[in-house]
């Protein structure tokens, strides 16, 4: 990555080219993912702030595609999903809905009977199976994985079949059976020699690769298999990975990543992290509240972060992927570039912090 005088030159030379499409283009196709809504029976800040998001999202398109909820929708427990089907019927949202299993939604095994959190008696009479069933009557789907297509795009959609009560090793990690990732192979093939982009969500990042992931998950691990999945993934360099899970904020330097394939980190609708600056991560202010908005054009697509408390875009996460090319050429299939002013904001933000250091 270019630094210095010479990435202040570039930041500045690309100021006066347009960073959106042209106002009277129209997307093929578009829609928005968010992740960690974790709403709770009780939590009323999360019953504010997924309606919140739903209406903001609703006052940018009310008609997108489909909308995404990438995992940790909820608790686990039977009133939250209660509670999640409430506020999605009292709130506006596409017809077209789309949801993953997170870690989170296997939680009701951490309560006893009393709904204390008891983690002496784990799993409280919780199976994975129940926990998954409460999930599958929210979805409408048979299964954890699953696809769709949507305007002749492909979205595939990937979960979780196992938590600690199978493994004690599996941690809060995603757990993917042989049959899911040959299913994965199986449905990738359909797209060998597309040249649209391919759309593949999991809750769970891969490691070290976007924003928190050196952070978020023990052993940094986050998939169980993710050598396998990264393995079947990086044979396709259209397929767009979105994950959430580490909550990091937007505005990060990897929120968006390329390595043979393109991942994306969709932040967190309930409560944003961050670096602290000390080799960890602390949470923001009550109030933040992020997700992302996707829109796929001919030869391009545009991928944008919303600060849907303040009702405005993330001016560092504002990123176009140029589509070409072929499987024949992989480097070229995306070509991956951040919003010139929100490199701008950064370079300004890391040469004011080295200011300030040799003031101290």
């Amino acid at each position: 990555m270019k630094t210095g005088l010479l990435r202040l030159g570039l930041s500045l030379a690309l100021l006066a080219v347009p960073v959106n499409v042209k106002e009277e283009e129209e997307p093929e196709l578009s829609f928005p993912v968010i992740s960690d809504i974790h709403v709770q029976s009780w939590d009323e800040q999360s019953h504010y702030k997924f309606a919140a998001a739903l209406r903001d999202l609703n006052d940018l398109n009310p008609n997108p595609n489909i909308l995404i909820i990438n995992g940790d929708l909820t608790n686990g427990m039977s009133s939250d999903y209660d509670k999640l089907d409430e506020l999605l019927k009292s709130n506006p949202h596409p017809k077209n809905i789309a949801f993953t299993i997170g870690n989170h939604e296997f939680y009701q095994a951490w309560f006893d009977a009393k709904k204390a959190w008891n983690a002496d008696t784990f799993p409280n009479k919780e199976s994975e199976q129940a926990s998954i069933h409460r999930f599958l009557q929210l979805s409408g789907e048979k299964q954890v994985y699953y696809d769709r297509k949507i305007q002749g795009y492909h979205f595939i959609f990937l979960g979780s079949e196992q938590y600690r009560q199978s493994n004690e090793a599996n941690l809060e990690d995603a757990y993917l059976s042989q049959k899911q990732l040959d299913w994965l192979r199986t449905k990738l093939k359909e797209d060998v020699d597309a040249e649209k982009p391919v759309f593949v969500f999991l809750h769970q990042p891969l490691p070290y690769s976007v924003a928190g992931t050196h952070f978020c998950c023990t052993n940094n691990r986050a998939v169980v298999q993710h050598e396998e999945l990264k393995k079947i993934l990086s044979n396709y360099p259209q397929v767009i990975f979105f994950s959430g899970h580490t909550h990091w904020e937007l505005k990060l330097l990897n929120t968006l990543v390329r390595d043979k394939f393109t991942m994306v980190n969709s932040s967190s609708v309930r409560q944003p992290w961050t670096d602290n600056g000390l080799g960890g991560e602390m949470a923001l202010g009550p109030d933040e509240s992020e997700g992302l908005y996707v829109e796929v054009y001919k030869d391009k697509m545009t991928i944008k972060g919303r600060d849907f408390y303040r009702h405005r875009w993330i001016p560092e996460a504002q990123f176009l992927v140029t589509l070409g090319g072929n499987d024949k050429e992989p480097e070229r299939f995306h070509d991956v570039e951040r919003s010139p002013i929100g490199e701008l904001i950064r370079w300004v933000a890391a040469v004011a912090k080295d200011w300030f250091r040799v003031g101290i």
